[in-house]
């Protein structure tokens, strides 16, 4: 952002969430400390909003406090009608491209989850293990706390092992 003439202190992120998220607390600092006559600056347009509805509040937001958007250097100026145009065809490229990745990504995990693939989060404990935890539970020599702390799990992992291997039978 520095390179598009952003000082640092100006600068503002949020990490873990994409564009697809309008509740960002960096989105929303950014747009507060927008005034009039100022120029918010992001480096591509889904960084922003990832959908048509989102870009379009946002501008509209951006419109009614006199503020510019600049899109990787480019200024789109939100009174423009030429602007404006751009913004809204970048807008719906944005968004179509967020939907193309969403379907592969569908379309990804079906492909893998046929194969076999996709199992899902894989149980601490082997089959061998499960079964000596429940030989041990059976026994009743130990308390479901002593039954972790011994198979260094957590209490939930054996009783949900507990759980399962009495539906099993």
């Amino acid at each position: 952002m520095e390179n598009l003439g952003v000082r640092s202190n100006l600068i503002y992120t949020d990490h873990g969430l994409t564009g697809t998220n309008r509740a960002r607390p960096g989105l929303r600092e950014a747009l507060a400390a927008c005034r009039n006559g100022d120029t918010l600056v992001v480096t591509k347009l889904d960084r922003l909003a990832r959908s048509l509805r989102d870009a379009k509040d946002i501008m509209d937001e951006l419109t009614v406090k006199g503020v510019k958007l600049s899109i990787g250097g480019s200024v789109h100026d939100p009174t423009d009608p030429v602007g404006r145009l751009l913004f809204n065809v970048l807008a719906m490229v944005a968004e179509f491209e967020s939907d193309l990745i969403r379907a592969r990504t569908r379309e990804g995990m079906q492909v893998a989850k046929a194969k076999g693939h996709l199992r899902g989060k894989q149980p601490k404990l082997s089959t061998a293990q499960q079964r000596h935890l429940m030989e041990v539970h059976r026994a009743g020599t130990h308390s479901t706390a002593e039954l972790a702390e011994l198979f260094n799990v957590a209490r939930s992992t054996v009783y949900r092992t507990v759980q399962r291997q009495s539906v099993d039978r």
